[in-house]
């Protein structure tokens, strides 16, 4: 009977053993969830001023975390409304463009309406303006106007909601500003593509881009640039009128144009295309650099 009942008790005690190890484990996985989630319970107001001292502190990632878990516990009211618009700025200023672009189309499309919405759409412009360039033109000094355009074009239209449709508000003034420079983006753009035909000798179609350019972006930076090129694809198509007339508007416009002393233009030299680090010149981007030294 003895030996039976030790046969008995050991599986019993093997249970008992098992049941303490699972009680454990289950104690200590419920105790590293608790702390993987340390706002869990915190009042709304408490967790927006942590978040927001994140932000204050420069700590972009950190207050972007800590204003998404708000957003998470508390989804509805004032706060809330702000820490979806801080998501969007810190996420801005954390260099993530694409994730700020998608928080403030989510927040136009939740709240239309808000009192914020200018700011909105004008942080929405300055993400577009620096969406998928930045880390190429920080590090290769890439020209901007050589890069793909369709996001800078989405930041024009951003920046031009601002100044349309909230032309009091206090981003209005800074968007305007911002629609002047990424005009001149554009301008380039076209101006490197002139240049581009007159290095080709297609002197017809660099014709068409430089009056392209002086009718859609007038008074850009690049507009006698465009006149000089007027000026040469005329004098090499045999066109004389139109070629001194050109030549004239550049000479009263801006009579140190290098075009005019045989100077210009000057492209790149062809051995630095094989260089993947140099920075990406164009013809126009030495001028223009130049007319701003002298301003």
């Amino acid at each position: 009977m003895i030996r039976r009942s030790a046969m008995l008790s050991a599986p019993v005690r093997l249970t008992a053993l098992l049941l303490v190890l699972v009680i454990a484990a289950t104690g200590c996985h419920r105790g590293a969830k608790k702390g993987d989630r340390p706002d869990e319970g915190v009042p709304v107001e408490q967790l927006y001023e942590k978040s927001h001292k994140l932000m204050q502190g420069g700590n972009w990632s950190g207050a972007e975390g800590s204003f998404r878990r708000l957003v998470a516990q508390y989804p509805y009211g004032p706060y809330t409304e702000q820490a979806m618009i801080e998501t969007a700025y810190a996420q801005y200023k954390a260099g993530k463009h694409d994730d700020a672009v998608s928080s403030v189309d989510r927040f136009i499309r939740t709240y239309p309406t808000h009192r914020n919405i200018a700011y909105l759409y004008y942080l929405r412009g300055l993400a577009n303006s620096n969406r998928s360039t930045v880390f190429l033109r920080r590090v290769w000094s890439l020209d901007a106007s050589r890069r793909d355009l369709s996001t800078p074009h989405q930041a024009y239209s951003d920046f031009n909601i601002v100044v349309d449709r909230y032309p009091n508000s206090r981003y209005a003034a800074d968007a305007r500003k911002r629609m002047l420079e990424l005009r001149d983006v554009f301008a380039q753009h076209e101006l490197d593509n002139a240049l581009y035909y007159m290095r080709r000798g297609a002197w017809v179609s660099a014709v068409g881009r430089a009056n392209y350019l002086l009718e859609t972006y007038p008074q850009s930076a690049f507009q006698y640039d465009a006149v000089a090129v007027l000026a040469d694809s005329y004098t090499h198509l045999g066109n004389k009128t139109l070629a001194d007339d050109a030549r004239r508007v550049l000479q009263l416009n801006q009579p140190d144009h290098p075009w005019l002393e045989g100077n210009w233009p000057k492209y790149p030299w062809m051995i630095r295309k094989l260089n993947p680090f140099a920075g990406e010149k164009s013809a126009s981007t030495g001028q223009r650099n130049a007319r701003l030294e002298k301003k």
